[in-house]
């Protein structure tokens, strides 16, 4: 099997080469601004430079503040390799620029295109999901929080839960009930809502990694115009699945898979038990190789898929295991990160003997979450037998009489 790219992309690797040696000094530390969260002036700059120079929003048409060049999946596979390879932030990521930017490109309005996405790509706006409710998590279309028309606006009420950076957001997107006669799944719309607008509250939410990154908001008759609407009334299901796609997506990206993959090489090959290195322990070795087998099978079933998108194809089942296996994965990697370090991988940033700034011990923790939040491991079992194998749904409990 030759898995080489040939002379034009490597050409183009070696161009990816030439940036990130004339311009690692000017990022951010690798890691900071691609998940959700604040964007700093450093993430903001550095931001800049990758877009203007077709290593962030490579794609997203000029228009709209991307760099605007044409799809190639071995050139995005080269651009993340290489900085993954050089321990180098790949700038600004999360659910603004890889859950509503495609989803804005795909369904939105153009004044939406024009307002929305080159303020979120440059890492100037921040967004939150609002999906989540106390009673509607796993049975996302059954969510109550009601948008009611009133003249030209929606009036929302109702509360939303696990709402991850809602405390730093600009923005939210998020599921509504606009149409309380309908079914549950033809009664929602899809909304873009200004967290500064009256009558929103938002509580932090301190997690088991001690960090405050989810989140309750509450809505009190807050008031948005009808023109905050994706798409139409009633189409909110429909718009929704398309984010949920992309999340899944960027929760079991293959570019962050990779990333964490080379981490936990370096950290074996520097780190010392007993005298030795701890990449010389036959057992852990042995771990992960076998990681580093299932990291590379991701890949190369990410390029698989973005193929199939590309020629207008659905991937059918293989898009369906995505998100499965690449957060148990990453929760993987993370793991045999703490087992490398023994006593020393279980301490957070902060304490006198930490490694890594103890990203260790709290990414074990975060990627935990991971593989329950954005539909839990079991939720994702069911799609795969139900829509992708075509098995009998599990049956509904029975009534009382």
């Amino acid at each position: 099997m030759d898995l080489s790219y040939g002379p034009e992309y490597e050409a183009f690797r070696a161009e990816v080469r030439a940036f990130i040696a004339a311009h690692k000094d000017k990022a951010p530390r690798a890691g900071r601004g691609v998940t959700a969260g604040k964007a700093h002036k450093a993430v903001r700059e550095w931001q800049g430079l990758l877009i203007e120079n077709g290593y962030a929003a490579r794609n997203i048409p000029k228009q709209y503040g991307g760099y605007g060049a044409p799809v190639d999946i071995l050139k995005r596979v080269i651009i993340e390799e290489e900085f993954n390879s050089a321990g180098v932030s790949r700038g600004v990521g999360g659910q603004g620029p890889e859950m509503l930017v495609p989803t804005l490109l795909e369904h939105g309005t153009e004044e939406q295109k024009q307002r929305y996405i080159g303020p979120t790509i440059r890492g100037e706006m921040i967004w939150c999901q609002g999906y989540s409710e106390p009673g509607s998590g796993s049975d996302l279309a059954s969510v109550q929080t009601r948008a009611v028309a009133d003249g030209d606006d929606f009036l929302l009420t109702g509360q939303k839960i696990w709402t991850t950076t809602a405390h730093e957001s600009q923005m939210m997107f998020g599921l509504f009930r606009t149409e309380a006669e309908a079914s549950k799944h033809a009664g929602l719309s899809y909304l873009l809502v200004p967290m500064d607008t009256p009558g929103i509250e938002v509580r932090p939410l301190e997690t088991m990694t001690g960090d405050t990154e989810f989140n309750e908001v509450f809505f009190t008759e807050a008031r948005v115009p009808q023109t905050s609407i994706v798409g139409q009334r009633g189409e909110g299901w429909k718009i929704a699945n398309a984010t949920l796609t992309h999340e899944r997506n960027m929760l079991a990206s293959a570019a962050v898979l990779d990333g964490g993959l080379r981490n936990l090489v370096r950290l074996m090959e520097k780190e010392r038990v007993n005298g030795g290195r701890v990449m010389d322990s036959p057992v852990l070795r042995d771990r992960l190789l076998r990681l580093q087998s299932r990291v590379m099978a991701m890949k190369y079933h990410s390029m698989r898929m973005l193929t199939a998108r590309l020629k207008g194809e659905f991937p059918g089942v293989s898009a369906l295991v995505t998100k499965l296996t690449g957060c148990e994965v990453s929760h993987q990697l993370n793991a045999l990160g703490i087992d490398a370090l023994g006593e020393l991988g279980t301490l957070y940033e902060g304490s006198p003997r930490e490694r890594d700034g103890g990203r260790w011990q709290s990414q074990h923790m975060f990627t935990l979450g991971l593989i329950i939040g954005g539909g839990t491991a079991q939720i994702q079992k069911n799609i795969i037998s139900e829509r992708g194998l075509g098995m009998p749904r599990e049956p509904k409990p029975q009534a009382r009489a």
